[in-house]
């Protein structure tokens, strides 16, 4: 069983969604539930953050964001844990379960984004990580880590835009569709 780490910026992370502050910390909370509902699914679950009052979930270890960036915070979330990690990232609301035990099986794999970057890892081990996030980032983490590029589309859809909500519409997370029907009013 794996142990998963969720680096979570905090509320005002999401700073590409064209929204306000409020809306943006909204729908980043809300969709950091819902990876986080998946995650605790599959595995012990940490979520690395400088909100740490934002994530209320029972079983859920907060490790505090040390600053410094994505990798940073993983390689802090990672500090002490033993066998298999997957490293999810907090805007991908389409997660499920089963996708992430695929992504496990498939160790060491890596899951890109659209732009190149890096929304999920799983590696054998924490030793295995090294904090080579940023643009262009799958490329780098599959040349360190001799991954395999694996093809989850729920996992490849990240969050970074509101334009991104309304194409993922119909795949979101609970929770995440449910900020959107309440701030609908918030996003005219």
């Amino acid at each position: 069983m794996p142990t998963l780490v969720i680096p979570f910026a905090g509320a005002e992370g999401k700073t590409r969604l064209d929204a306000s502050a409020e809306v943006r910390g909204t729908l980043a909370v809300a969709m950091l539930a819902d990876v986080l509902a998946a995650c605790v699914e599959v595995g012990p679950t940490r979520v690395v953050t400088p909100d740490e009052e934002l994530v209320e979930l029972p079983g859920v270890e907060i490790v505090s964001d040390p600053g410094g960036g994505q990798g940073a915070a993983v390689a802090a979330a990672l500090a002490g844990v033993r066998g298999p990690v997957l490293v999810v990232n907090a805007d991908l609301p389409c997660a499920t379960p089963s996708d992430l035990r695929a992504l496990a099986e498939a160790t060491p794999a890596l899951i890109a984004a659209a732009d190149g970057t890096t929304n999920a890892l799983s590696l054998p081990s924490a030793g295995h990580f090294a904090p080579l996030y940023g643009s262009g980032s799958a490329a780098r983490f599959l040349a360190h880590t001799a991954a395999v590029s694996v093809v989850l589309p729920n996992l490849a859809d990240d969050v970074d835009t509101m334009d991104d909500l309304a194409r993922l519409q119909l795949r979101l997370g609970p929770r995440t569709r449910n900020a959107l029907e309440q701030l609908e009013g918030s996003l005219v």
